[in-house]
């Protein structure tokens, strides 16, 4: 009468393994990855990019509770395609490049959504100010690689971004739209 028990606790230790096989950990491919933020100025886009970034994830998509997302971002590498605009927002009332050289977001609730859809919830410490963040990103995996596309919005102040005479959104707008197109590898 035994013998139903531990079949069944056999079976039970052999799905594990299968459980786990569609966890992985996922690395960045910079070249083929772009995160963009885009405030406004007078009303009109006001584009810019992050050249350096990095985004480890670790994602089980076949769970509600898929996993954790680490990213940095070397917010020296800021670029808005002026060279006057790029060094006025490595000043104090804006990045503070010389005190705050980093920016991170770290997610230890990744949630899905919908079948391939998902929010990260977490932490965003930009400028020595943390805030909690959603950051809502479609997913798409193909063997070894995988795409997570997504778009949120920061309000600048939250952060301390655009102090002074910047503080007003009347002439910069309040919020920031930070979208992102990151190509994803496993982790070996």
């Amino acid at each position: 009468m035994r013998t139903p028990a531990v079949t069944a606790v056999l079976f039970a230790g052999l799905a594990l393994p299968f459980a786990w096989a569609r966890a992985a950990d996922w690395q960045l491919e910079p070249a083929s990855s772009r995160l963009e933020f885009a405030a406004t100025f007078e009303k009109t886009p006001a584009p810019g990019v992050f050249r350096e970034f990095d985004v480890k994830l670790s994602l089980d998509p076949t769970k509600e509770d898929a996993g954790r997302l680490d990213v940095t971002i070397n917010v020296a590498s800021a670029d808005m395609a002026s060279a006057d605009i790029n060094k006025a927002i490595a000043g104090a009332e804006w990045f503070d490049f010389a005190r705050f050289r980093q920016a991170e977001f770290h997610a230890t609730e990744v949630r899905r959504v919908q079948p391939d859809a998902f929010v990260a919830r977490g932490t965003l410490t930009l400028k020595g100010v943390k805030q909690p963040v959603e950051v809502p990103f479609s997913w798409s995996e193909s063997g070894s690689t995988a795409n997570m596309e997504g778009k949120f919005v920061v309000k600048r102040a939250a952060f301390g971004i655009g102090t002074g005479e910047w503080t007003a959104t009347t002439t910069i707008g309040a919020d920031v739209t930070v979208t992102f197109k990151v190509r994803l590898r496993k982790a070996a």
